[in-house]
């Protein structure tokens, strides 16, 4: 049995173009993958929710649609 954690990650890094060959996101993944796998949790996958803001009272009727990345991790659960 397992148990999971979601991270959600920025959905847009913003470098100068000269840098941008250098991977800068797959860097970026590398990182955030390997700080939560230090600590006992396996790389599952990275997944696109939209997510639907609808504004309040005063903010109109646009309605905005924003992507995030959430990463999914992994890791066994052992019985006591």
């Amino acid at each position: 049995m397992y148990t999971y954690k979601m991270i959600q990650v920025p959905p847009n890094i913003s470098v100068k173009a000269k840098d941008n060959k250098s991977g800068i996101a797959a860097a970026y993944l590398q990182e955030v993958v390997n700080t939560w796998a230090v600590e006992g949790w396996e790389f599952q996958r990275v997944d696109t929710i939209g997510i639907e803001e609808r504004p309040g009272c005063f903010g109109g009727n646009k309605v905005a649609f924003t992507q995030y990345y959430v990463i999914t991790f992994r890791k066994e659960v052992t019985s006591a």
